[in-house]
């Protein structure tokens, strides 16, 4: 990457602005043609939204959606769309034990609605305040309880089944960190009370040393950074097995949404931990400060920020695996601007999107721990890669298009994108998370722009 040191959140506040007008065009049109029986929209075919049978993820990106355009206006209708499809759909997420999902559904719609009124941004009801953090506190639990434990600790293992930990999981800690953060804890056998604080933690330890790289000689290609998209267990004795990928090229490179994942989920938990640990039992192993805790995050975070800003062209934007062959015949690739319409891989915005977020909070952390020039560099790049975002051709401003953010990729290896008439690989299509996470980096921008309350999912 080529990092842009004069970029301010203030000189953002135009295209955000023109992000905001586009964004609500494609939100309505979304809810004029989407029907319940189709399920969850997942990503864009020729422009609008399609359905994927796998599982129904992204629900709470759709409407996620429309809370964060009302957040960002101030338009009432949004709200109201937002807040009467989260009553009416999201409440099987809230209690679907078989996913990891729980942080993307259930904290992108109860949680938003919680924050909003934390923030005063909607008026406080007793009644509908108890509905939602009843809602968020059962899905912190069912999320935990999604657990395989290991001699030392434990994740919260994939849809994929007890052996598998997904990097995509590391930001369903959300739901755990809200859960536990209005006091509520998971119930076991015998009445045991489980800490949400701890299973947080465990399942951050378990990511950090088995899903992030760190040139410590782990592995013939142990490079600093780097990201295991899945990491296998044996489940009869808790052994570490292998590395994996479902949806990246092989076990043995990067796939850029994994990398994206771990680098926003923990930025938002450092974020979470220096804020306090309201309820934490005094015989907590994280218990006085947490330091321990604190340096593992921060390895991990900064370790995958630097390999994204290292193996990313200049503009920001990731092609979808670091890894994929057809790279090789793209020659110096990472010194000039993506391409989304190259003939041999695709780009993938959506990791980018996600990204972005991970580099400003990182950099707006350790700034704010005294680390002001790794900060700077973070938070500098962060702002690169949303500009880039914010404008042609990865932004939609086709009224015809569904989507807010072309050239995002779901399942390479499966084939499921689109690939336009007459191009090799797939470009031009958006997903719900990728639409999702530009919002929600745009309103992240936006709000330090103005010097609003700082956006934290634990307001």
């Amino acid at each position: 990457m080529r990092i842009d040191m004069t970029l301010t959140a203030a000189s953002l506040a135009q295209p955000i602005e023109r992000l905001w007008d586009v964004s609500a065009g494609k939100i309505l049109s979304i809810d004029k043609t989407w029907k319940p029986e189709m399920g969850a929209p997942v990503f864009t075919v020729r422009g609008k939204y399609t359905a994927r049978g796998w599982t129904e993820w992204t629900q709470g990106f759709q409407f996620g959606a429309a809370l964060l355009q009302f957040d960002a206006t101030g338009e009432e209708r949004f709200l109201r769309m937002g807040r009467e499809a989260t009553v009416r759909y999201m409440t099987p997420h809230i209690t679907h034990t078989g996913v990891h999902d729980h942080g993307f559904n259930n904290i992108s719609t109860y949680g938003a609605l919680l924050r909003l009124m934390n923030e005063g941004r909607i008026g406080e009801d007793a009644w509908e305040r108890g509905f939602y953090e009843l809602a968020v506190k059962c899905s912190g639990a069912v999320q935990a309880a999604r657990w395989t434990k290991l001699p030392s600790g434990g994740f919260i293992h994939s849809f994929n089944g007890a052996h598998s930990l997904f990097s995509d999981t590391i930001r369903s800690l959300r739901a755990l960190a809200l859960s536990h953060q209005l006091g509520h804890v998971l119930m076991g056998e015998n009445d045991v009370r489980i800490s949400l604080l701890e299973r947080l933690v465990h399942h951050a330890e378990t990511t950090a040393r088995y899903a992030v790289y760190y040139g410590e000689g782990r592995d013939a290609y142990d490079v600093r950074g780097r990201v295991a998209h899945e990491s296998i267990f044996n489940v009869a004795d808790g052994a570490y097995r292998c590395p994996n990928s479902q949806q990246g090229y092989s076990p043995f490179t990067t796939w850029t949404r994994g990398l994206a994942w771990i680098m926003l989920g923990f930025a938002e938990q450092l974020e979470f931990l220096a804020a306090g640990f309201p309820g934490a039992d005094s015989s907590s192993r994280i218990h006085d400060g947490g330091e321990g805790v604190t340096a593992m995050m921060e390895k991990a975070a900064t370790a995958t920020c630097d390999f994204y800003i290292d193996n990313t062209p200049v503009d920001g934007v990731p092609y979808w695996d670091t890894g994929a062959p057809g790279l090789a015949c793209l020659g110096d690739y990472l010194d000039r601007p993506s391409d989304p319409f190259n003939e041999f891989e695709p780009v993938d915005s959506s990791a980018a999107a996600i990204a972005a977020q991970g580099l400003l909070r990182l950099g707006h952390y350790l700034s704010s721990k005294g680390k002001k020039k790794e900060g700077r560099r973070y938070w500098q790049a962060g702002l690169t890669v949303l500009n880039t975002l914010l404008h042609e051709p990865y932004l939609s401003a086709d009224a015809k298009h569904q989507g807010l953010l072309l050239h995002s990729v779901y399942h390479r290896p499966n084939g499921w994108d689109c690939i336009p008439k007459g191009r090799n690989v797939p470009c031009g299509e958006s997903s719900m998370w990728g639409d999702y996470h530009l919002r929600e980096a745009a309103l992240y921008v936006q709000r330090v722009a103005r010097r609003e309350q700082y956006l934290a999912f634990f307001s």
